[in-house]
């Protein structure tokens, strides 16, 4: 999910008002599909310095675990895996965070941070995940490491504050239309629940740029996560599911099994995994 990193979303409106399709990806919340590019965002670097704070939508109800009236009925049966989790529970590692499903509470503070023992590209909680996911990406970044790729851990844990402090820092000075294609709201953000962070690569290169997609730690991650238990949470192409463009850099944790079910069977997002309705912008 988006960092919103303020300069790099400066350059890509630029490349996209120039009508370079790749570029369009750097607008994390899209109003129709972007045309295929030749190559494969929420910039995780820095968050820019927030203006004076905005008003921020607040949900008035916690989301239900029942897919809604005309929701596409799930492509997993309930039988098909040995453990069912919540999709409401931000401590679940099924919970499902979109624009139609924030958090609840709006708060919630992850009860088992710790930092993995990985390659580090950031500090601070940005380096946190919670323990299951952290002991997943270590086997992750581990098997990485012996196929002779480096993926460096570039965006973990945000806090709710971090993300209020970012997301104001849009709206005050864009407006809140403009900030809800760079930024989540606070509350709406994988990156609270410890379950998901953001990949870079050992050199570097292309960091929350679309030319990631064919760095070698995003075409292993891509082939192998799900080994780990671990999704690309935004597919490509799959932005009015999602409700955000391809990030082959945002990695999402939901076991081994769930995981693998999806990838054999070629099933692009968790909405439509777990038959829940598509999310492309908020309610």
């Amino acid at each position: 999910m988006c960092y919103n990193g303020g300069p790099s979303r400066r350059s890509f409106a630029t490349l996209l008002a120039a009508g370079v399709g790749m570029a369009a990806l750097a607008a994390c919340t899209p109003d129709n599909r972007v045309a295929t590019p030749t190559s494969t965002p929420s910039p995780s670097g820095p968050a820019p310095t927030p203006a004076a704070a905005t008003t921020t939508a607040v949900p008035s109800a916690a989301p239900s675990d029942q897919p809604p009236s005309g929701a596409p009925p799930s492509k997993a049966p309930s039988a098909a895996l040995s453990q069912q989790f919540s999709h409401s529970d931000p401590a679940s590692q099924w919970v499902i965070v979109n624009k139609h499903r924030p958090l609840s509470p709006l708060q919630f503070v992850p009860a088992d941070l710790v930092q993995p023992r990985v390659q580090l590209a950031v500090s601070g909680e940005a380096s946190l995940l919670n323990s299951t996911t952290a002991t997943a990406a270590e086997k992750l970044f581990a098997a990485a490491t012996s196929a002779g790729v480096t993926l460096t851990l570039a965006s973990g844990y945000r806090s709710f504050q971090t993300q209020t402090a970012t997301y104001n820092g849009y709206a005050s000075t864009r407006g809140q239309a403009s900030a809800d294609t760079a930024s989540a709201r606070p509350g709406f953000s994988e990156h609270q629940t410890g379950w998901a962070f953001d990949i870079g690569d050992g050199g570097g290169a292309c960091s929350f740029e679309p030319c990631f997609a064919d760095q070698p730690a995003a075409v292993w991650a891509k082939a192998n996560a799900y080994k780990f238990g671990f999704v690309v949470r935004y597919p490509w192409m799959l932005n009015d599911v999602t409700g955000y463009y391809y990030e082959p850099w945002h990695l999402r944790f939901i076991g081994i099994e769930a995981a693998t079910d999806m990838s054999k069977r070629g099933i692009g997002t968790l909405e439509e995994y777990f038959g829940l309705e598509a999310a492309p912008g908020y309610l």
